[in-house]
């Protein structure tokens, strides 16, 4: 009796960190040495992407995030809304459930936060990332107030990252 107490308090250790660990976020940034150099000291406006609503409290959730994130990176003043300013950034997410057909029902919502860092002048783009992250349905991560400063903090890793590659952030 005491071996198989030893065996089942064993195995509660070792499977419950790694249950209770968020998935690892997969980023994925492309831009140019020319875009990259006319990125320096920009003041910086995050809008929402065009369909988007900008008053819904979910995408304040967003926006306030990639806002909290390129402050973070030394842009400044960052400010949200519609306004003139050198940089421009804009910000997207999509939202998806998945059902897992074998094993049992498993729902898993799958979250991306894009951004596009583009030339409020002239449109062009000088940096664009993106960060997806597929979470249990019932994660606390898979919330929108958890998912969107973690995929924020993770697209803005080692900004600005290497072009074309993706990367898996913890």
């Amino acid at each position: 009796m005491k071996r198989l107490a030893a065996a089942l308090a064993l195995s509660a250790v070792t499977i419950t960190p790694a249950l209770a660990k968020p998935a690892p976020v997969e980023v994925t940034r492309f831009h140019t040495p020319e875009t990259l150099a006319r990125l320096k000291g920009v003041a910086a406006m995050v809008e929402a992407a065009p369909g988007s609503d900008p008053k819904s409290l979910e995408d304040k959730t967003w926006l306030a995030a990639v806002q909290r994130e390129l402050a973070a990176q030394g842009y400044g003043p960052v400010s949200v809304g519609v306004g003139g300013s050198t940089g421009s950034f804009g910000s997207g997410l999509g939202l998806g459930l998945g059902f897992n057909l074998g094993g049992g029902p498993k729902d898993f919502v799958v979250t991306r936060l894009s951004v596009r860092i583009r030339d409020k002048r002239t449109g062009e783009s000088l940096w664009e990332g993106r960060a997806d992250n597929r979470e249990s349905a019932k994660a606390k991560e898979a919330a929108i107030g958890e998912a969107a400063p973690r995929l924020a903090r993770a697209l803005f890793s080692g900004f600005p990252g290497t072009s074309g590659e993706t990367i898996s952030v913890k």
